[in-house]
């Protein structure tokens, strides 16, 4: 369906004021987790781990995003984004915008949240305001476990300027010889084999009405700072100030130049520690300009790249305050439900030397072969639904075959094992191991080698493309016939991620599903050439068309005087020619309900182009990661989830599937999801046409909503029921 067929535009949708932009919204999105730590409704303990996740975010994002806008302009790239700037403008507008939200986080920090742990009785100190007896300790402590481990380097025209390794908290000294009164400039890396706090043992904890505080500590590098003398004898320690460093780290690979893949992924890792550069300096307010300009000229850096904190430097720390053993300071632990038709299948346990299993009761397969299962994730169990499906798959001596893609998985995981087991079992096993996922390519080069040793077939992906897409395919034997079992999901096979991410997957036995994913499997391990899909929408290969189509014909049902109508949720949205098409949908009259919980380039509310489109983004207890596309369809309604987000890298240089749901309870259960969420007034925000984001509250005599709340609670409803 053309666009001419829907709506005789007058206005150029292409034009840059009818789109934010990407590294922007970012920004935003980061501001409303950083709000998390700020709204006082959030536990305690809970506001610092958010403290934390905003400075992951960060780290991340000036790694991979702030260190490409850098390369292009030195590169002399001028070319414009949709929003109508250049790199070397994005540059200076993300200062313009961050540098006051780092403002914002350290006073929350150094002035609130301080304060508030003080008043729980947890103390982190600043060295200077210790007791004697403290410092005594920590004397000892240092001697005794720090200093071994420190190295300073001198700077000198003997000693060049050392290599500041990522991410690394540093201190820059200033020595003077006492007879010359000669200065000195040197180097102490405040090693990451330590705890970043160091904790005093009960005694020496602070008292307050006669109550021995729950924890006392001091930050490492302030340990360090005061004594100095130690690392530097016969010379006088003139001031010392600490500093943090990010360099680009996004690996850049030759795909097409590799001859394997794996070494090249290993030989660019390395670069990723040593060699890149320097894309950020943290300092403290009070280091004097002296010390500032030779960090700057020395790492090679700009003015713009260097950032005044005013408190503790590497605030992502503060995830350690989450190991104190103060429950009433955080969130209550949710334990996932096992979904009520899972409650009557074979349970299998492994023992200690993983060779006795123990199974009760109906299998999963019998169940998946009567009907389809959705399941959401962290409500549902994933070690009951989708480890289980796996791992029953690997020992029951019917299965002939597993298929699976794994993109992100943890250090520890249970789906790799039960896929070793299925390999030493004579089933054959293929994993698509997704090497150039960021910052896990180590854990997945890992676990593709123990992987490769076990005789599981494993295969890197394509050339050119990241593989994406969460699939597994089982091939069983029943009855003198070949019967596919297919898991498609939004989220990684990652059994530590599924407790924090709130995901979807399908259970389902559907023979075109099987019989796509077979395609599909092919087109990654083989030379297939697969062109069309029989139900799955494919990216690069059919998505983005089928779609568009699908946005179209909702414009087209309202334009012929029907009710358009659009549901979408997903992560991240960016891609011009869909956010045009959405664009087009709305001139046309089709309702358009977004759930994005990250970026969104977007503008929403514009007179004549998107006044039929709202935007809401739900930040909260659990990370938002499920794709949901809904389309009303004239009243044949077409539903979909999957692992794609509507940004080009997804549609266009990523394998990704979505599956239909046809399943009408389970369309009602979608859809329902979907309602739960648009009617969040608690952690939703609304997404206005100047950018910013408004925080919704309850209106007068209205209760509050949270839709993570509301989804625990019909979990452990149907629990009860069960």
């Amino acid at each position: 369906m053309s666009q001419a067929n829907v709506v005789n535009n007058t206005f150029n949708l292409k034009d840059s004021q009818y789109y934010f932009n990407r590294e922007l919204s970012w920004l935003e999105f980061n501001y409303r987790v950083l709000h998390e730590a700020l709204d006082e409704r959030t536990p305690l303990l809970e506001r610092l781990k958010f403290t934390a996740i905003f400075s992951s975010n960060l780290d991340e994002f000036f790694m991979v995003r702030v260190a490409g806008l850098k390369q292009q302009v030195a590169a002399g790239v001028s070319k414009l984004t949709p929003d109508g700037r250049t790199p070397s403008q994005q540059l200076i507008d993300i200062g313009a915008r961050l540098r006051p939200l780092v403002k914002q986080q350290d006073h929350l920090f150094e002035y609130t949240l301080k304060n508030l742990l003080i008043a729980q009785g947890i103390y982190l100190i600043n060295y200077v305001d210790l007791d004697q007896e403290q410092r005594t300790y920590l004397h000892q402590y240092f001697d005794d476990y720090i200093f071994p481990v420190l190295t300073p380097l001198a700077v000198d025209p003997s000693h060049p300027f050392p290599y500041i390794s990522n991410l690394s908290l540093n201190l820059a000294v200033v020595v003077r010889e006492p007879n010359t009164a000669k200065e000195h400039f040197a180097r102490v890396k405040v090693p990451q084999v330590l705890p970043r706090f160091v904790v005093f043992p009960k005694e020496l904890r602070h008292q307050e009405n006669e109550h021995t505080a729950v924890w006392t500590g001091v930050p490492l590098e302030q340990v360090i700072a005061h004594n100095l003398e130690a690392l530097f004898p016969g010379m006088i320690v003139q001031e010392c100030h600490p500093f943090r460093l990010t360099r680009n780290a996004d690996l850049l690979v030759e795909e097409d130049e590799a001859d394997d893949l794996l070494l090249a992924i290993e030989q660019e890792l390395r670069k990723r520690h040593v060699g890149k550069s320097a894309v950020r300096l943290e300092i403290h307010t009070s280091t004097p300009s002296n010390i500032r300009e030779r960090l700057i000229k020395d790492l090679v850096l700009d003015e713009i790249d260097v950032y005044h904190i005013d408190g503790l430097l590497g605030l992502k720390d503060l995830f350690y305050f989450m190991s104190i053993p103060r429950s009433d300071l955080k969130e209550k632990p949710w334990s996932a439900v096992i979904p009520s038709p899972l409650q009557r299948i074979k349970q299998v346990f492994n023992n200690n030397e993983d060779s006795i299993i123990q199974q009760k009761g109906e299998n999963i397969f019998s169940l998946i072969k009567n009907s389809d299962l959705l399941v959401h994730h962290p409500y549902d169990s994933f070690s009951a639904s989708v480890e289980e499906f796996i791992n029953q798959a690997a020992y029951d001596p019917n299965v002939l075959t597993i298929k699976i893609t794994l993109y992100r998985t943890s250090g520890d995981s249970p789906i790799v094992k039960a896929l070793i087991a299925a390999a030493e079992n004579g089933k054959q096993v293929a994993a698509l191991v997704e090497l150039k996922a960021r910052f896990d390519e180590e854990n997945n080069i890992l676990w593709a080698r123990r992987l490769e040793q076990s005789g599981v077939h494993v295969v890197y992906g394509l050339a050119g493309l990241k593989t994406h897409t969460k699939v597994v395919l089982v091939v069983r034997q029943e009855d003198n016939k070949i019967r596919r079992y297919v898991h498609i999901g939004t989220g990684n096979y990652n059994y530590k991620t599924a407790k924090l991410y709130t995901d979807l997957g399908l259970l389902s036995c559907r023979e075109e599903l099987g019989a796509d994913l077979t395609d599909l499997f092919n087109f990654l391990t083989g030379y297939s050439r697969q062109k069309s899909y029989r139900k799955l929408l494919v990216a690069p290969v059919t998505m983005r068309n089928r779609m568009i189509e699908m946005i179209y014909r909702e414009a087209q049902h309202s334009k012929n005087g029907g009710s358009g109508r659009i549901v979408a949720k997903m992560n991240a949205l960016v891609d011009s020619q869909m956010i045009r098409t959405l664009y087009e949908a709305s001139q046309a009259g089709v309702r358009i309900d977004l759930i994005v919980r990250g970026i969104c380039c977007l503008r929403p509310g514009v007179k004549g182009i998107s006044d039929n489109i709202n935007v809401i983004s739900i930040v909260g207890r659990f990370l938002e990661h499920s794709r949901i596309f809904y389309f009303h369809n004239g009243g044949k309604e077409k539903i979909y989830i999957g692992s794609a987000d509507w940004m080009t890298r997804n549609l266009s240089r990523r394998v990704e599937a979505i599956t239909p749901i046809e399943d009408p309870s389970i369309m009602q259960e979608l859809q329902e999801i979907l309602g739960i969420m648009l009617a969040d007034n608690r952690q939703a925000w609304e997404l206005q046409s100047d950018g910013s984001y408004i925080q919704r509250h309850p209106g007068e005599n209205c209760r509050e909503q949270s839709a993570h709340e509301i989804f625990m609670k019909m979990a452990l409803k149907s629990q009860q029921l069960t």
